[in-house]
C-alpha cells in the first residue's frame, strides 16, 4: 500500500488561507495515527498573485499540481481584482481544463441536527450527490466569448469524448452509494432536451451509458423542474449529473438547502487528477478576523481522504474520510461550536478544535 501522499496547496484568496490552515492540520492530525504520510506543498496562485505579478497561476504551480497525489485548493478570488476583459481571477478553472477535472462533485447531504430552510418531513432524508461537467459546457469559451459594440456570444459545447466519461463517471458513483445503502441507484440526467440540440445531443449520450447498467435506474429531468424539485422533495435525489452551467446554478441551490455554502465541499475529479475546495468564495469582507466557517473547507478535505483511499487501494484512508465527516457532522449538530454564518459565535479555530475533540473522543 502506498503510505506517502504529496498534495499540492493552494491557499486562496480572503479567507482562504485562515480555512486552509486548521484544515491541514487536522489531516495531519488524521495521517500521524492512521499509518500514512501527507506531504503539503504550497504554491502560489490566485487574485492577490495576479495583482501583485500578472500571473494568476504560475507554471511551476501547475507542475506541481500535475506531479501532485491530489490537490487542495481553498476559496480563491477577489471581486476587486479581474482580468482586463473585467472577469474574476479563477485559477479553479483553469486546473479543471488543464488537468481534464471533467466530473464537479457537489454532495448535498442534510444530517439530523442540521439547520435547514426546508420543512423536512418526518422520516424523509436528503442525501445525493450532484455531478457537474466542469471542463466543457457553457464554460467552454471562458475568457474568449466575443464581444462587439451590439452583441455578445458565448458558445456552449458538449463533446462524445468528455460526456461519456461524466456518464461512466456517474454510474459508478450511484453504483457504490447503492451498495453503500446510500442510495437506491437513481441517476438523474439533468438537461433542456426539449429545446436545445446540444442537449439532446448530451441525453441521447446517457441514455447509451444507462443501457449498460440495467441495475441501476435512470431518469431525467429539465434543468428547470429540478430547480423546483431542489426545494419541493430534495429527498427524491439520488445521483444527477447536468451541464457545466446548469451544475454551477444547482450547485448553489443544493448547498442553500444544507444551510450555507459554508457547509458545502466539492471536487473536481478526472481520470488522474483531483482538486478538492469547498463551494463558497473567498469572502475578503470578513478576512483576517479569525471567525470563517471552515467546515466547507474540512469536509473537502474528507473527500480528498475518500478519493486517494479508493484510488491506492488504502482503506485507511477511506475510513479517515468517514470519521473526518462525521466529526464535522456531530459538531454542527451539536451546535455548542459554530460560527457566526450557523448561528454561533465560534472563531475558525475553536470549529477546526471542536472538530479534532469530536475525532479524538469519538
Amino acid at each position: 500500500m502506498k503510505q506517502q501522499f504529496d498534495i499540492t496547496v493552494f491557499n486562496g484568496d480572503g479567507i482562504g488561507p485562515e480555512i486552509m490552515a486548521p484544515t491541514l492540520d487536522i489531516l495531519a492530525h488524521l495521517s500521524k495515527s492512521g499509518g500514512y504520510s501527507l506531504a503539503f506543498e504550497a504554491v502560489p496562485a490566485g487574485a492577490a498573485h495576479y495583482a501583485q505579478t500578472g500571473e494568476s497561476l504560475p507554471d511551476a504551480s501547475m507542475d506541481a499540481a500535475r506531479k501532485s497525489d491530489a490537490i487542495l485548493l481553498s476559496a480563491m478570488g477577489l471581486p476587486t481584482v479581474r482580468y482586463k476583459d473585467g472577469t474574476e481571477i479563477s485559477p479553479q478553472i483553469d486546473l479543471r481544463k488543464a488537468l481534464t477535472l471533467f466530473a464537479g462533485v457537489r454532495p448535498v447531504r442534510i444530517f439530523p441536527g442540521q439547520k435547514t430552510p426546508l420543512n423536512m418531513p418526518e422520516g424523509k432524508e436528503v442525501d445525493f450527490v450532484l455531478i457537474r461537467e466542469s471542463t466543457e459546457g457553457l464554460f467552454h469559451t471562458q475568457g474568449c466569448g466575443e464581444v462587439t459594440k451590439n452583441e455578445a456570444r458565448e458558445t456552449l459545447l458538449i463533446t462524445r469524448d468528455i460526456s461519456e466519461k461524466l456518464f461512466t463517471f456517474a454510474f459508478g458513483l450511484a453504483k457504490e452509494r447503492k451498495d453503500q445503502g446510500r442510495g437506491e441507484g437513481l441517476v438523474t440526467c439533468v438537461d433542456k432536451a426539449n429545446v436545445f440540440r446540444a442537449f439532446a445531443f448530451f441525453r441521447e449520450m446517457f441514455d447509451a451509458e444507462a443501457a449498460k447498467h440495467p441495475n441501476l435506474i435512470a431518469d431525467h429531468a429539465y434543468v428547470d423542474a429540478t430547480a423546483l424539485w431542489f426545494v419541493l422533495k430534495p429527498w427524491d435525489f439520488d445521483v444527477l449529473v447536468t451541464e457545466n452551467m446548469f451544475g454551477d446554478i444547482l450547485s448553489d441551490l443544493g448547498a442553500g438547502l444544507m444551510g450555507g455554502l459554508g457547509v458545502a465541499p466539492s471536487a473536481d475529479i478526472g481520470l488522474d487528477h483531483a482538486v478538492f475546495q469547498p463551494c463558497h468564495g473567498s469572502a475578503p469582507d470578513i478576512a483576517g478576523r479569525g471567525i470563517a466557517n471552515p467546515m466547507a473547507m474540512i469536509l473537502s478535505g474528507a473527500m480528498m481522504l475518500d478519493w486517494l483511499g479508493l484510488r491506492h487501494d488504502a482503506p485507511q484512508l477511506v475510513a479517515d474520510g468517514t470519521r473526518l465527516r462525521e466529526a464535522v457532522e456531530a459538531v454542527i449538530a451539536a451546535g455548542n461550536i459554530l460560527t457566526g454564518d450557523l448561528g454561533g459565535s465560534a472563531t475558525t479555530q475553536e470549529a477546526a478544535n471542536a472538530v479534532i475533540t469530536q475525532l479524538d473522543h469519538a
